[in-house]
């Protein structure tokens, strides 16, 4: 049996970016200022934690100003209608999800997220016959964005002690996602959509279509 690794955002899912542009430029809006980020910086700091953002955009203000404007953003009242406004599952992401099942072999999530909204993002996307964390245990939310500590490769290597898997596939559109590979071994898959560039990382495969994982079954 082969466990596959998958990240969330910009991997599992697309659009939720959108959402992100909305709730941080409605944050700048709160807060008074006049800067807004455009769909194209978006797009270029997707990934990056949310007080990143801010430090972009706004190089002036302190790291105490970026951090109270993410947690602005985690707690903007009305951010789940505005994320289930925008978010969908990626091109053909539930098609490799149940093939992966039908063959016999083990998945599991790592994302970058909000340990509260995670399953609320499974939900939207409706994996969540996929990634239950309750029931299956195998979706977990690391969240670098407010604080310091357990990390992917953390997360990663507690799960698999104990475990015996033939191979490990890593599906990722990060570098932080390319390095688990140098902590177990296996394949690593660098994914990123096609209106965009690659990440600047080592990846054993860079694909544009999730199918192209299924050669791994």
């Amino acid at each position: 049996m082969k466990l596959f690794v998958w990240d969330f955002h910009g991997v599992l899912e697309k659009d939720n970016e959108k959402a992100v542009l909305e709730i941080s430029n409605i944050t700048l809006e709160n807060y008074g200022y006049r800067e807004r980020f455009t769909e194209e910086e978006i797009d270029c700091l997707y990934g990056l934690k949310w007080w990143e953002y801010f430090k972009y955009l706004l190089l002036n203000e302190s790291h105490k100003k970026h951090l109270e404007l993410q947690e602005a953003c985690f707690y903007f009242q009305n951010s789940l209608d505005i994320i289930r406004k925008y978010i969908k599952p990626n091109d053909n992401a539930l098609y490799v999800l149940e093939e992966i099942v039908r063959a016999g072999h083990h998945q599991i999530l790592i994302s970058n997220t909000n340990p509260e909204a995670l399953e609320m993002f499974i939900d939207a996307v409706g994996m969540g016959k996929y990634f239950k964390k309750k029931k299956k245990k195998n979706s977990i939310a690391i969240d670098m964005h407010r604080k310091k500590g357990k990390t992917k490769n953390d997360a990663l290597k507690e799960f698999i002690k104990d475990k015996s898997f033939d191979e490990i596939i890593i599906i990722g559109d990060s570098l932080q996602d390319m390095e688990l590979k140098g902590i177990i071994g296996g394949k690593a898959y660098l994914y990123s959509h096609k209106e965009r560039k690659f990440r600047e990382c080592k990846a054993d495969y860079y694909i544009r279509d999730l199918r192209e994982i299924l050669k791994e079954l």
